[in-house]
């Protein structure tokens, strides 16, 4: 079975300095039947003004991920982490017991895009941590190149949680392939380009759940960008 969400469906929230939509409930945006998925319980995709962004405030027990499309994203938080997220560039920080951290904009001219995704951990109470890693584009082309996962194999950030992140971008009549074990299940969320998964149409911003099939065909119409979650 494949559910499509549909970008324009999407919650939406313009601050003025944060344009920011929801794929599942979040803030102010509620609607039951968009908890989550599985696991994955966020996927906001932002756009934060220049010298703006998000104050101090406080998480725990979140696997909290950070993928930037462009711009530069400035993080720092209550373990001592300082850092700048750019485009390619996988930034994890596990909530765990409690962590503190703003985020903001790092260009005092240039907007900053980027999908801020949330995973329910696999116990609570972990200890807070924080990883970031560079992906080329070179790894990600016409290819699913894992970036996160509970084991951080091949090279990926570490997650708490069995759930496995592919990023991909594809040219225009390229295609992948990907097997999906038996109990198992998938989001793909699209972020740049129109492709087709098992022959249905998506476009950027559109997401689909997917349950109960045993293979996936991602083909690009143009110029795509988009990442894959396989979920327990």
């Amino acid at each position: 079975m494949i559910a499509i969400r549909k970008a324009e469906e999407r919650g939406h929230a313009d601050h003025g300095w944060l344009n920011s939509y929801h794929s599942f409930s979040f803030a102010n945006y509620y609607d039951p039947q968009y908890m989550g998925f599985k696991t994955l319980r966020v996927i906001n995709e932002d756009r934060v003004q220049a010298n703006q962004g998000f104050g101090t405030h406080s998480h725990r027990d979140m696997e909290i991920i950070s993928y930037v499309l462009e711009g530069a994203l400035e993080h720092k938080d209550s373990m001592g982490t300082s850092s700048i997220i750019l485009p390619g560039e996988v930034q994890v920080m596990s909530a765990g017991t409690g962590v503190t951290h703003s985020e903001y904009n790092h260009s005092k001219t240039d907007l900053v895009h980027f999908l801020q995704i949330w995973i329910t951990p696999n116990q609570k109470g972990l200890k807070p941590r924080y990883e970031q890693k560079m992906y080329s584009a070179e790894e990600k082309h016409g290819n699913l190149r894992l970036i996160a996962s509970q084991d951080g194999r091949d090279g990926s950030v570490t997650i708490h949680q069995d759930a496995n992140l592919y990023a991909s971008l594809l040219d225009a009549g390229q295609q992948v392939n990907y097997q999906i074990n038996p109990n198992r299940h998938a989001w793909l969320q699209v972020i740049k380009g129109d492709i087709s998964l098992n022959s249905k149409p998506l476009a950027a911003g559109d997401g689909t759940a997917i349950s109960d099939e045993n293979q996936i065909a991602i083909e690009a119409k143009n110029s795509t960008e988009f990442l894959l979650f396989d979920l327990a």
